[in-house]
C-alpha cells in the first residue's frame, strides 16, 4: 500500500492497523527520494540510520502521536553525525557533533529523519536558486521555482515523499514555498520554537516551523517542536499548549481583518479574484470580514532589508576558514586566508547581504539606517497590536504571484526578488505567528492564502485553517509528477 501523498493521520492509521510496517514505510520513502531525485529537493539522505530506526520501532511498538513518521529537515538544523551544509560551499564539509533542539525534540517523539533538504544558501533567498547544490524544482512544473528558502522541504511534502518537513522563516521562508508548492506551513510566534542548533541568518527574525499537507498535521508536528529551551536565550519561558487538541474545535465567532494597504490595483487580477473567493468561503463558514488599516506595513520590505542583512553580516563573520567551514588552499598569510576562504565559500547573494549589512552598521550610517529601521519595526508591531483589538486574525495573499521559471527574475536586478516576500515579512518583524495554505491555482500552479495571528495565538490560526480545509479541497490537489519519473 503506497504512502505517497498521505497525511500523518492517514499514515498513523495504517501503522496502527498493521497494514504497513515502519520498515516498509521508510523503504518506500527512500525509494521515492531516488525516483524523484531530479527535483533536487534533498542534499543528504539518511538511508542506513532511517531503516535501522524503523526496524527498532517495529520491535518497540512506540506510539506517540507522530512516532514512525518520516520527516525531512531543512539543511540548517544541526544533526549529529550527518552533514549540515546550509546549502553553502562554506559548510559543505561540516558534520555537527550535536543535534539542534528541534531535531532532538522530534527524535524524542520517534519520528524518522530520512534526510536534509535543499535550501537557499544560508536561507538567503525566496526561490531556492542560490543553493550551492543547484536550484530545486517545483514538482508542479519543471524548471519552475518552488519558493524559498525552505524550498526543498516544501517540495518533499508537495511531491508526497514525506508527510512533514521542517523549515525556517526569517521573512516568509516557510510560508512562501508552502504557497508556491501547494502545501501548508506555519511560522510560530518568535521564541515559541527553540533556535538552538539552527544555523543563524538574522537572529531577531529567524523562527522554525513545520511544513505539512494540512493544518491538522502542522499542529501535530508543532506539538513536539515547541517549548522552552534553556539553551536558547530567545526561547519563551511559557508552556506551549497542545496545538492538536483544539485544531478541530468548533469555529465559533471569528472576525478576520483584510489589510486596506494591500488591496490596491497593483495586485494581479488572478491573485485578487482567488483572494475574494476565499473571503466568500470564510464568510460561508461563519467568519466576519472587516477591513483594517496597517499604515506602516508598506515599509516592511525596506525595513527588513536593513535589519536582516545587518544581523546576517554579524552572524556570518564567524566563517573565516579557521575553526570550521571552507578553508582556502590559496592563501599566503592570515589576511589572504580570511579573504579567500570567504570569497570562495560564499555565493553572490550571501556576499551581497553581508556587504549591505556591514554598510548599514558602519560608523556614520548606523543611526541613518539600522536604528531608523528598528524604529519603523516598532511602528509596524504597534499597528498589529491595534488591529488585534478589533479582529481575531488577519488575512492576506501569501505571495504576489504564482511560481515563475527558474532564472526568469532577478538576473539584472537581484533586489527584484526581494518583493516576493511583500506579504510575509511584516509578521517576522512583529514576531507574530502566520500560516500559509493553498487556496487556488493560477496557470496550473498553486497559490497560498496567509493567516496572521496575534502573539502566541497559533491555536486560532490552525483552527481556522483546518476548518477552511474541511470545507475546500485545495490542499488535496497533487502534482502529477509524470515529467519527473
Amino acid at each position: 500500500m503506497s504512502i505517497q501523498f498521505k497525511t500523518i493521520t492517514e499514515i498513523k492509521k495504517l501503522l496502527r492497523e498493521n497494514k504497513i510496517s515502519h520498515v516498509e514505510l521508510i523503504q518506500e520513502t527512500l525509494d521515492l527520494i531516488n525516483q524523484l531525485s531530479d527535483l533536487n529537493c534533498f542534499i543528504t539522505t539518511n538511508d542506513e540510520y532511517a531503516l535501522r530506526k524503523a526496524k527498532d520501532l517495529d520491535l518497540s511498538k512506540s506510539n506517540t502521536s507522530i512516532s514512525g513518521i518520516p520527516i525531512a529537515h531543512k539543511d540548517l538544523f544541526c544533526t549529529q553525525g550527518t552533514l549540515t551544509t546550509c546549502g553553502s560551499k562554506m559548510l559543505s564539509n561540516f558534520t555537527p557533533p550535536y543535534d539542534a533542539t528541534v531535531v532532538s525534540n522530534l527524535e524524542n517523539a520517534d519520528v524518522i529523519n530520512v534526510g536534509k533538504t535543499n535550501m537557499d544558501e544560508f536561507a538567503m533567498g525566496s526561490t531556492t536558486e542560490t543553493s550551492f547544490y543547484k536550484p530545486a524544482h517545483n514538482p508542479w512544473k519543471k524548471d519552475y521555482i518552488p519558493g524559498g528558502s525552505s524550498g526543498g522541504s516544501a517540495i518533499a511534502v508537495a511531491a508526497g515523499i514525506v508527510p512533514a518537513a521542517t523549515g525556517t522563516d526569517t521573512g516568509g521562508s516557510i510560508r512562501q514555498p508552502a504557497a508556491l508548492c501547494g502545501v501548508t506551513g506555519i511560522k510560530p510566534t518568535y521564541g515559541r520554537v527553540s533556535r538552538w542548533g539552527m544555523v543563524a541568518f538574522a537572529s531577531s527574525l529567524d523562527q522554525a516551523g513545520p511544513i505539512c499537507r494540512t493544518a491538522e498535521d502542522c499542529a501535530l508536528i508543532l506539538d513536539k517542536m515547541a517549548g522552552f529551551d534553556e539553551k536558547d536565550t530567545t526561547s519563551l519561558d511559557i508552556k506551549a499548549p497542545k496545538f492538536s487538541s483544539k485544531v478541530n474545535a468548533p469555529l465559533g465567532k471569528k472576525t478576520i481583518g483584510i489589510v486596506k494597504e494591500f488591496m490596491t490595483d497593483d495586485v494581479p487580477k488572478d491573485v485578487a479574484t482567488t483572494f475574494e473567493n476565499s473571503i466568500q468561503t470564510l464568510e460561508s463558514i461563519g467568519c466576519k470580514i472587516k477591513t483594517i488599516s496597517l499604515p506602516n506595513i508598506i515599509y516592511s520590505v525596506p525595513t527588513y532589508y536593513v535589519i536582516a542583512p545587518a544581523e546576517c553580516s554579524s552572524n556570518l563573520s564567524r566563517y573565516d576558514g579557521i575553526k570550521f567551514g571552507h578553508r582556502s588552499k590559496n592563501a599566503q598569510d592570515l589576511e589572504s586566508l580570511y579573504i579567500n576562504s570567504r570569497t570562495e565559500g560564499f555565493g553572490d547573494e550571501v556576499k551581497r547581504r553581508i556587504l549591505i549589512g556591514t554598510y548599514v552598521l558602519s560608523s556614520g550610517y548606523y543611526d541613518a539606517y539600522y536604528k531608523k529601521a528598528q524604529q519603523v519595526r516598532r511602528l509596524i508591531k504597534e499597528d498589529f497590536e491595534k488591529a488585534f483589538k478589533k479582529v481575531d486574525l488577519i488575512m492576506t495573499p501569501t505571495s504576489p504571484s504564482e511560481a515563475f521559471k527558474i532564472g526568469s527574475k532577478g538576473q539584472n536586478d537581484p533586489t527584484q526578488l526581494y518583493l516576493e516576500d511583500l506579504y510575509t515579512i511584516s509578521s517576522n518583524l512583529a514576531g507574530l505567528p502566520a500560516l500559509s495554505m493553498p487556496h487556488g491555482e493560477i496557470n496550473g500552479l498553486p497559490i497560498g492564502l496567509q493567516l496572521i495571528g496575534d502573539y502566541l495565538d497559533e491555536e486560532t490560526i490552525l483552527n481556522v485553517a483546518n476548518i477552511f480545509q474541511k470545507n475546500t479541497d485545495f490542499h488535496n490537489k497533487k502534482p502529477s509528477l509524470e515529467e519527473w519519473l
